[in-house]
């Protein structure tokens, strides 16, 4: 039985996401974004550009995955990367 390649419903929003980390340095807030795309996508059967794209992006910051996850959590641990609108912090876990 062969899997088929599906589309993950916030593929619209992340795929400019994912194309300005390509030609962007590896800030903490964008450290931050390539690790949480990371997460949301790990295992999806499907979106293989994305997938593709996030693991040539830990190459171009000479980074393996696991590099990626201490490194943000230090960053997380400090507090302060993603700045809410309102007046308690938010995250996004989708």
């Amino acid at each position: 039985m062969l899997s088929k390649e599906q589309e993950h419903p916030l593929y619209n929003r992340d795929r400019p996401l994912v194309d300005n980390l390509l030609t962007s340095v590896a800030t903490d807030y964008n450290l931050a974004e390539l690790a949480r795309l990371r997460i949301r996508y790990q295992g999806f059967p499907g979106v293989l550009d994305i997938q593709r794209d996030l693991d040539k992006i830990l190459l171009q910051w000479g980074l393996t995955e696991a590099e990626l996850f201490t490194k943000t959590r230090l960053i997380h641990d400090t507090g302060g990367t993603y700045k809410s609108r309102g007046k308690k912090e938010e995250q996004d876990w989708n």
